[in-house]
């Protein structure tokens, strides 16, 4: 793995960036919802339509879009400060996130300018949600393998197929699909092409998935015959394989992917300064405390290689990989040691916050791309399979 630990070429953020923190810290403390930690802990699968509709009026939504495109041009790294600050105060993200993060930047990339224009200043002003139709029944992870078809039409396409664990697609006006658009199902990445799906379109049904925690922000959505224009297709038919790639290479690198446990991790550490730590719990703490340093390194290195105009995908696997082990292993340890400490019997706050967390964090490593995928994919760019 040395060959790719090389890539991780230590970066710092720039002193803009830090300094673009104050102004971050002090707009939460102005305009964040007061939530208890149970519902912070939430974050990035927090809907609040409203919030991001404020975030947007300061220019932070679609942060690093172009002016022309009502973006604020700013670079990744304060991109980085600004979901780092996020996170960490458990704002609720979910309403843009999908959109500033990687449906934005792909329609930027790969887009045509009607696209641009018509897509990116309304993802800017918080007012067009985006989500990702990439999982399928029976697919999982293997994107290759998807079975939903586009197929020509004189108008257009004819769209028919399934998604599956589609976050917030109840709530969004828009999907970008990835769909195979000819060969068949053995040709895996050939043949595979990404359209923008309008989500009020006849043809569309939405049914929400409630999880172990009583949430519904998955859904299943289902594409009977939904007629597309000539001009819902993203880049160039067949290229949707390198473009689901490159888009992977945003979700996976930012501090999402190991800040998921991290209210839990901080208000573990009030009451443990409240209260006082044995040894063990100060063991426990410092070592969590390390890992987690050593993974915003490694964030930081990936976001300095996206600035440079890079796509480091095995990179960004990697930190996810780890990452979301990190954010797993918070709840997991937590739990087992609050079940030992009778002082945090009365603490209500703390074991709601455990208890979502530790229901909900197994999907951390499904999300993105699994585990397994992962390292594949890890493996693949160290000659190893």
């Amino acid at each position: 793995m040395s060959s790719l630990l090389d890539n991780f070429v230590r970066a710092s953020l720039p002193p803009e960036a830090e300094a673009f923190r104050t102004e971050v810290k002090r707009f939460l403390a102005e305009q964040l919802p007061d939530a208890p930690a149970d519902r912070r802990a939430r974050s990035w699968m927090g809907f609040d339509a409203a919030f991001s509709r404020r975030l947007a009026a300061r220019g932070w939504v679609g942060i690093t879009l172009p002016p022309e495109y009502g973006g604020a041009g700013l670079d990744p790294f304060r991109r980085f400060v600004l979901v780092e600050e996020l996170l960490a105060a458990g704002a609720p993200v979910a309403a843009h996130w999908i959109a500033d993060r990687q449906s934005g930047p792909l329609i930027l990339r790969y887009g045509t300018e009607a696209q641009k224009r018509r897509h990116l200043p309304a993802i800017c002003r918080g007012e067009s949600f985006f989500c990702i139709g990439m999982s399928e029944p029976n697919s999982g992870s293997d994107l290759a393998s998807v079975r939903s078809r586009a197929t020509r039409t004189a108008g257009g396409w004819t769209l028919n197929g399934q998604k599956i664990w589609t976050t917030n697609a109840p709530h969004c006006q828009y999907m970008i699909a990835l769909v195979r658009t000819s060969g068949v199902l053995e040709d895996k990445q050939k043949g595979l092409s990404q359209f923008i799906v309008d989500l009020s379109l006849p043809g569309v049904t939405v049914r929400p998935i409630e999880d172990l925690t009583g949430d519904a922000h998955f859904a299943e959505v289902v594409f009977d015959n939904v007629p597309l224009d000539d001009d819902a297709l993203i880049g160039n038919e067949g290229s949707g394989w390198e473009q689901v790639n490159a888009e992977l290479a945003f979700e996976r690198s930012g501090p999402e992917r190991i800040y998921s446990s991290v209210v839990l991790l901080d208000l573990w550490a009030a009451r443990l300064r409240r209260d006082g730590a044995t040894p063990e719990q100060q063991a426990l703490l410092g070592r969590f405390c390390s890992q987690l340093a050593t993974l915003r390194q490694m964030s930081i290195a990936v976001t300095a290689r996206l600035a440079a105009g890079e796509s480091p995908v095995a990179e960004a696997a990697l930190v996810k990989d780890l990452g979301t082990t990190l954010e797993q292993q918070i709840p997991a340890a937590f739990e087992a040691v609050i079940a030992g400490d009778t002082r945090t019997l009365a603490d209500a706050e703390l074991y709601r916050t455990v208890s979502y967390l530790s229901q909900i964090s197994p999907t951390f490593s499904l999300r993105g791309g699994t585990r397994e995928i992962l390292r594949g994919m890890i493996a693949r760019s160290l000659g190893l399979r």
